[in-house]
């Protein structure tokens, strides 16, 4: 027994012998939450990151595993991560463990999608890597009807108001669509559009008098808007089928029509409102912990996931689009082409105004989107009292923002404790 003690110590003493003498971290890790898929994840390997000299040990996990890995490297004061990939949601709470940034060129992105990375700090935090969000799509026959002088890339709700109400009367029915059925993204729309571009809020300013002209607004825009809508979830049915001729929706939910009619439809960003362009973005991010066993390589790494061929390669992998303005290949899908343009224009527009999506609610996520619900459906399709729904409507999302104790989020202020409703 004692021989075969001595041998397995022998043999550790070997490895560990042997692990010291080969080159320590040639391939920097990339622990990832994004592009999860087997497929995903081996295009990341072989056509996103091959590029990179040295090659990269691109590891994807579920939030859980990823946050308990990076947690303990941290507490250790000492890891393998050189480089983490997650959504802004993920990385948010881990200001003080990564490094600062700055020293990369981000010219490219956009200085609002920049300050999300900040975290509310004066550093660069971490870097957006890709994004996902919502557009809006017009049938081409609409664009005759647009009010004189609009910019199709640059409109305010007003003119998109007036747009709905000169299509309606020109061909004698509602044109504009809207994902208002069960399975629609409608509580997305006044989350992360219609509120925040009249407030510069989600949840503070939910009862404002600011937040009671966006609601009358939006009922200005409902009578344009085809009655049908209640049924709609995914736009790109209407579309194709000419119900509707204008909409809105994620851009997974529009593709299908500007795939199978590429000359009939054209992308463009979001309306503006007083307080900006709010769009949502679903932003992933790349950022370096401090505890990177190689910080120059690591930082190395962040900037080759901004070159634009790194990001049209991304694009390919993972269906996220670029965070920097490029021009994408001919050989792209229409709707990839169509929606990456009109990504680009409202996420680089100078009066762009993201507003993330939910965080902190853990699993009272689906209270939360209950709250926009149940408005519109009064405000609109009760036709109650804006004011006094608002009212009733603020007291149970404070009750709620409590009962999770979830802070505030952009384009809210930062918050200590759960976020105010004022």
């Amino acid at each position: 027994m004692s021989s075969l003690k001595g041998y397995l110590k022998g043999t550790a003493v070997l490895a560990t012998a042997m692990a010291l003498a080969l080159p320590a971290f040639a391939e920097p890790l990339f622990w990832s939450t994004q592009a999860k898929p087997v497929e995903e994840s081996q295009k990341m390997r072989e056509q996103v990151l091959a590029g990179f000299p040295g090659g990269v040990d691109y590891q994807p996990s579920d939030d859980g595993p990823w946050l308990t890995r990076i947690e303990a490297e941290l507490q250790a004061n000492s890891g393998t991560i050189a480089a983490l990939g997650a959504l802004h949601g993920s990385l948010s709470s881990m200001g003080d463990d990564l490094v600062d940034l700055s020293g990369i060129d981000t010219s490219a992105v956009s200085p609002a999608m920049m300050e999300l990375g900040k975290l509310g700090t004066s550093e660069v935090k971490y870097i957006p890597w890709m994004q996902a969000t919502y557009v809006m799509v017009a049938n081409k026959k609409a664009l005759e009807f647009l009010p004189a002088g609009a910019d199709l890339n640059a409109l305010t709700y007003d003119q998109l108001i007036e747009w709905s109400k000169t299509m309606a009367e020109a061909t004698g029915g509602p044109k504009f669509g809207f994902p208002a059925g069960p399975k629609g993204l409608k509580h997305r729309f006044f989350q992360g559009f219609l509120l925040p571009s009249y407030t510069h809020s989600t949840v503070t300013e939910f009862r404002s008098a600011e937040a009671e002209v966006a609601w009358g607004k939006f009922k200005e825009l409902w009578q344009y808007t085809n009655p049908a809508s209640t049924n709609y979830s995914f736009m790109q049915e209407q579309l194709v089928t000419d119900e509707v001729w204008v909409a809105f929706d994620h851009v997974a939910r529009l593709g299908d029509a500007i795939n199978q009619r590429p000359d009939d439809f054209v992308a463009f960003p979001a309306p503006a409102g007083p307080k900006g362009r709010a769009f949502m973005p679903v932003v992933a991010g790349i950022a370096v912990p401090r505890t990177a066993p190689d910080m120059e390589q690591a930082k190395a790494l962040v900037a080759y996931m901004l070159k634009p061929e790194t990001q049209i390669a991304t694009l390919r992998a993972t269906n996220f689009f670029p965070v920097i303005a490029t021009d994408l290949p001919a050989d792209m899908p229409a709707s990839v082409k169509a929606s990456g343009a009109a990504i680009a224009m409202m996420s680089g527009a100078p009066d762009a105004l993201p507003a993330l999506l939910p965080m902190g609610l853990g699993d009272k996520g689906g209270q939360f989107n209950q709250i926009y619900v149940d408005t519109f459906e009064r405000i609109i399709l009760g036709g109650q009292d804006v004011r006094t729904v608002l009212d009733e409507q603020a007291e149970a999302l404070r009750t709620l923002m409590v009962e999770a104790n979830a802070p505030c989020w952009a384009p809210d202020v930062a918050s200590d404790g759960p976020c105010p409703v004022n």
